[in-house]
């Protein structure tokens, strides 16, 4: 019954809300809420048809290297559902043709993800990414959290092409119907990208750093920082390393700033 009443509800949302999405400058983010974001990766997976669903999380960063990255444009604007993974993509949407109401950040959608599969007998997930011995880590800590989840299979993000076919292989093995991504940004949406017709998933989520919250290894941000919309400034006090990363924020608040004046992306 589950089942039936989450694939009746995903036809409604793909064939309406999934087709709503602002332009963020040049990448077309979906402007649906936490609530029917999850609704409606609830239906790929249940989904009878298995196919691949890349979805993408960007935040500013993202959006610049988008700006100056073509292929990686066109590989996000491919995706099945593109999410607001921070506040100012939010903020960029008021100067944009249809605002979004609230971010949908990558980790908090994974993690509900999990929350819902645990229920769904016969649900599986595989865990790609992070340094070795992470995915794993975060693989049993997840089981932990959730008595019932089924994270078949976890390895590692460090490998080379030459090494894609056996992993490939090895997913398609454990059939899984969630699959995590938490490679380099950009590399990891290109990867699920070039691969989606290999992959016999019915979902690859693009999470980033999501495996390492996973594994406990980093901690995310407390919960105020989290509402605040804060969280990246929380990384930053953790991680002064990152100050020449952050300066790409103000490039993205100029560009579209820039254009909601003179226009074009």
């Amino acid at each position: 019954m589950f089942g039936c009443l989450l694939r009746a509800g995903s036809v409604f949302f793909k064939g309406v809300l999934a087709q709503m999405r602002t332009n963020i400058l040049g990448v077309q983010v979906d402007t649906l809420n936490r609530k029917e974001t999850l609704k409606e990766v609830l239906g790929y997976i249940l989904a009878d048809e298995r196919k691949c669903n890349l979805i993408a999380t960007p935040n500013p960063e993202m959006i610049m290297l988008a700006h100056t990255d073509s292929e990686f444009a066109q590989v996000l604007n491919g995706a099945s559902l593109v999410i607001p993974d921070g506040v100012g993509i939010v903020w960029a949407s008021k100067y944009s043709n249809m605002r979004l109401r609230e971010t949908v950040t990558g980790c908090d959608l994974c993690f509900k993800i999990f929350e819902n599969i645990k229920d769904i007998e016969g649900a599986k997930a595989y865990i790609l990414g992070a340094k070795p011995g992470v995915a794993q880590l975060a693989k049993e800590k997840m089981e932990a959290k959730f008595p019932g989840l089924n994270v078949c299979g976890a390895r590692d993000g460090y490998f080379g092409s030459e090494d894609e076919e056996e992993i490939i292989a090895h997913i398609n093995s454990l059939k899984p119907d969630v699959l995590l991504v938490g490679l380099s940004m950009g590399r990891q949406e290109k990867w699920v990208h070039t691969h989606r017709k290999s992959l016999e998933v019915n979902v690859a989520v693009c999470c980033g750093g999501t495996v390492d919250i996973m594994a406990g290894t980093v901690k995310r941000a407390p919960v105020l920082f989290q509402k605040l919309g804060l969280e990246w400034f929380y990384r930053l006090l953790c991680q002064p390393s990152r100050f020449f990363r952050m300066l790409v924020l103000p490039k993205f608040v100029i560009a579209v700033t820039l254009n909601r004046f003179f226009g074009g992306n």
